[in-house]
Order: structure tokens, then C-alpha cells, then sequence
């Protein structure tokens, strides 16, 4: 007996955000899916701009325009109305931020959970900090299924929110294919000039608030320079965030300002570049739902230097070397052996290509779409 085609909606309103790894995650999850999936529907919700943009290439996905965009009242009080006028069978959140007053069948992935260890500056209002709350816990309770992105996220929604384990999946994410190792030494160079970079430098990118723990990794690069004379550079990707001063503050009251290179916001195609040219990849963040940027340095034969705690050791195993990010000594010291440690560096460099064989897109894609095929036909098989 042939089972009838499902109609599945997917929220892309965070589609066009591919600097983010949720932006990232949409991406890969669309592509997949709309190459393997000859069976069910689907109904792809997008806000204006990447509506216009977005190219349909299968008479099986539909794309609906959205003017709600995410964290926002319109996402709670009016995007239902557009889930229910779809009439869909199954419902796929790919952040917390689903909408309480739906009701059907929906699956949710979680990617991190930190705003309620480092809530930042947006959480600073109380009436926040309880709308935060109320949509993640409607969200993970009404959900058939939670996609955690690694078991140390998983862990974190079944201790604060009392959600059973066996609701909860862990679907790991993978690199993208343009995270590679070049061997034109000229494009490297070319892209060295660009942005002015003399020296070996040190890399880092992502978002500057609190939980990344930039200001420890400045301190610790200080060490770096007038402790152990290493004649580095250190590049911090990413925008400056003027909510969180005390980056800059830490790196002008240590007098580095021109050992730091700040390119800002980096864009895709020079990302791979970045992690090609440095010397080591650093992550020294108190919190990370997954840490995708280790597996893109790792992809790109950069060896990685990481902060010990919540997901990272379990993404990144033994291709990477650990420090606790409260100990500003011991990530200087651990940051130095991998540079001055010849042997060291190259084995940390084969692990991390071992380590990458783990992780794909497409194992990503392939096991959530089981876990639609799950809800949607349970007595399947």
C-alpha cells in the first residue's frame, strides 16, 4: 500500500543568515532534503527578502512569504495563522523561537541553550527573560521530537526543563565542503595583503559577547607576547560588539592594540582563506552548543586549541588541545606548545582530518528526515 505524501513545513525565516550557524544549519537542511526526499511536500516559510531570492527547483516545495520575523510578537500572535492556513502534517522549527499559540505536530531543534547561562544584554529586561523561558519551554514540550545538536545540549534541555530523553535526538552538523586546505600559496598571499597581515597570527571568529570569552583570550595572548616573545599576531574575527566594551578595554589596557588585527565582520569566501593562513585555531568560549567553527578550521588543516567545557571535547575529541578557559595561564601555555611543538602541530593536524569524518551535511539530513518519516508514519516498517 502506497502511503500518501506528507506536507511538511520547514521555518526558514533565518535562511539568508548564513554567517550563523543556524543560518548554516537551514541551508544545508533545505538542500538536502529537496535532493533526497522523493516522497513528501514540503512548505518552505521566508521572510521578504530571501523569498525573492529563494530558487524552487521542485514542484514538491513551495515557498511562503512571512513578514514575522523572529523574537518578535508578530512571531507568536501572527505566524500561526499562516502555519494552520497550510494544513500541515508536520511542522519543523530550526530554532527555539516557535510560535506557543501553534498547536500541530512540530519538531524543534535546539542548538544551545546559553541564554540562560550568559543571558547578554537583550536579556536584561525581566519581561524578556520570561518570554524567553515560556516560548523554549512550550517549544521543547509540545514538540513530537527535539533535534539537539550534540548530547551536551541535550543534557542541558533534559536537566533544565525536565524534558524525557527519549524525546530528544542528537543530530550532529557538519563542515561545509568550501572549508579546505589550499595549496596556492599565492591566493594566501594575495589574501595576506589584503588585510594587512605581516605575520603568523593566532585566529579566532564568531560574535563578541561574554560567553566567548574573548577578554580571556586577549589576556592570554599578552602572556603570549611578553612572557614567551612569540612574534605572532592575533586576528579576532567578527563584529565589535559595543554592548560588551571590555574586549577593547582588555587589549588597550595591555597596550596590544597593534598586535590585533580585527578584519570585522568576515565574509564567506574569505573565511576558508583566514583559516588557511593562521598558525592555530582558537575557541575559548565558556559555553558552545556545538562549535562548527572547530570542524572548518580542522577541514582547513589548521590545528585547534580549545576551552574544556559543554560540547566542544565531545565534537572535537582528541583533534584538538584543551585548556580550561577560566585559567588564563594555562590557555597561553596550551596556545604556545602547539605553536613551538613541531611534532605536536602536524599530529593535531592529521587528527583533525580524522576527526572531520565523523560529521557531514549529509548525515545531518539523512537522519532528520527519519525522524520526520518516524512521527509521520509510525507504524510504518
Amino acid at each position: 500500500m502506497k502511503i500518501k505524501p506528507k506536507t511538511i513545513g520547514i521555518d526558514a525565516r533565518m535562511y539568508g543568515y548564513a554567517q550563523t550557524g543556524i543560518g548554516n544549519y537551514i541551508r544545508h537542511l533545505l538542500k538536502y532534503i529537496f535532493e533526497q526526499d522523493t516522497e513528501n511536500n514540503y512548505v518552505i516559510f521566508l521572510m521578504s527578502k530571501e523569498f525573492d531570492d529563494f530558487v524552487i527547483l521542485s514542484d514538491r516545495v513551495r515557498k511562503v512569504k512571512v513578514s514575522a520575523k523572529w523574537y518578535s510578537w508578530q512571531e507568536q500572535l501572527l505566524f500561526p495563522f499562516q502555519l494552520y492556513k497550510e494544513k500541515l502534517d508536520l511542522m519543523h522549527f530550526t530554532h527555539f523561537n516557535s510560535s506557543i499559540l501553534y498547536f500541530g505536530k512540530t519538531i524543534v531543534t535546539i542548538h544551545d541553550v546559553t541564554p540562560f547561562f550568559f543571558p547578554g544584554h537583550k536579556m536584561k529586561s525581566l519581561i524578556r527573560r520570561i518570554g524567553f523561558r515560556a516560548v523554549f519551554f512550550s517549544s521543547v514540550k509540545k514538540a513530537k521530537r527535539v533535534i539537539a545538536v550534540s548530547a551536551s545540549t541535550k543534557n542541558d534541555i533534559v536537566k533544565h526543563f525536565k524534558i524525557k530523553e527519549n524525546k530528544i535526538r542528537v543530530v550532529y552538523e557538519g563542515a561545509d565542503e568550501q572549508f579546505r586546505v589550499i595549496n596556492n600559496c599565492e591566493e594566501i598571499e594575495i589574501f595576506k595583503k589584503k588585510y594587512n597581515i605581516t605575520k603568523p597570527f593566532i585566529f579566532y571568529t564568531g560574535v563578541w559577547r561574554n560567553h566567548k570569552n574573548l577578554v580571556g583570550l586577549i589576556k592570554a595572548f599578552g602572556i603570549l607576547k611578553n612572557r614567551y616573545k612569540l612574534n605572532y599576531k592575533l586576528v579576532l574575527g567578527g563584529k565589535e560588539d559595543s554592548y560588551y566594551p571590555e574586549v577593547r578595554k582588555t587589549w588597550e589596557n595591555l597596550m596590544l592594540e597593534n598586535e590585533i588585527i580585527r578584519p570585522g565582520f568576515i565574509d564567506q569566501a574569505d573565511l576558508s582563506l583566514f583559516y588557511n593562513a593562521a598558525k592555530v585555531f582558537v575557541i575559548p568560549s565558556f559555553y558552545e552548543g556545538f562549535g562548527l567553527i572547530g570542524l572548518e578550521a580542522m577541514a582547513c588543516g589548521t590545528p585547534v586549541v580549545s576551552s574544556n567545557t559543554t560540547s566542544l571535547p565531545e565534537v572535537l575529541g582528541a583533534a584538538a588541545v584543551y585548556f580550561d578557559p577560566k585559567n588564563t595561564e594555562e590557555i597561553a601555555e596550551k596556545i604556545k606548545l602547539v605553536l613551538t611543538d613541531k611534532k605536536l602541530y602536524n599530529k593535531q593536524r592529521e587528527k583533525g582530518f580524522q576527526q572531520l569524518e565523523k560529521y557531514s551535511w549529509g548525515k545531518m539530513g539523512n537522519e532528520t528526515m527519519e525522524i520526520y518519516d518516524e512521527i509521520l508514519n509510525p507504524l510504518v516498517g
